[in-house]
């Protein structure tokens, strides 16, 4: 057993990284988001969403799958999404990146444990069980959250557009699909008022 708990706390240790890795994101303060921050509040989106799910959800699941999701930025760094998203050698390394650190995690623990974080981490990449879909839609719906929350001057020009491309995360439910258009509703009306022509980003 202490062994195990040591290495538990190494998995602990490494996951610190996640309170000083910056995502491409900005608060209402004005200062830049930690991953650490981002996860925290994708976990609370789930707990207070998972009763209005259009099917019944494994909450105890959704929710160690959004916290394993993202730690394995702690080794491979987070890369935003529009570094990717018209670069195919990027998001190949960035996938082998986040794959290779996913390995070294289930390693470090090296039990049952550790094969069950492996499988959770695969299992949201893989984005085919309701749980998975579940947790990227929500990690997408909080990455624009918080981009709503920001000043805009913390945009890019991609972002402008990327506000009205969430409809493919949540189409496979009613409830997040509401809550998606009430998030975009939102966003436009920030780009509005900052005299940016919405219509332009809609397609």
């Amino acid at each position: 057993m202490k062994t195990n708990l040591v290495n538990i706390l190494e998995l602990i240790k490494l996951g610190e990284k996640l309170k000083t890795e910056m995502r491409h994101s900005w608060l209402s303060n004005g200062r830049q988001e930690s991953v650490a921050e981002h996860t925290w509040r994708v976990s609370l989106m789930a707990m207070l969403i998972e009763p209005y799910l259009t099917e019944k959800v494994d909450l105890e699941k959704l929710l160690k799958m959004i916290i394993i999701h993202d730690l394995v930025e702690a080794e491979a760094g987070d890369i935003p999404a529009f570094d990717t998203m018209h670069d195919q050698a990027a998001k190949e390394q960035k996938a082998f990146n986040e794959r290779k650190a996913i390995e070294k995690i289930r390693d470090m623990l090296g039990n049952a444990l550790g094969d069950v974080l492996y499988g959770l981490w695969h299992e949201f990449e893989e984005k085919e069980t309701y749980e998975a879909k579940v947790a990227n839609a929500l990690d997408k719906l909080e990455a624009q959250i918080q981009h709503n929350e920001a000043d805009i001057s913390t945009w890019i020009e991609v972002e402008h557009r990327m506000s009205f491309m969430m409809d493919r995360h949540v189409g496979f439910d009613g409830a997040l699909q509401i809550f998606k258009d009430i998030i975009e509703n939102d966003a436009e009306l920030k780009l509005k008022e900052a005299g940016i022509d919405t219509e332009k980003l809609k397609f």
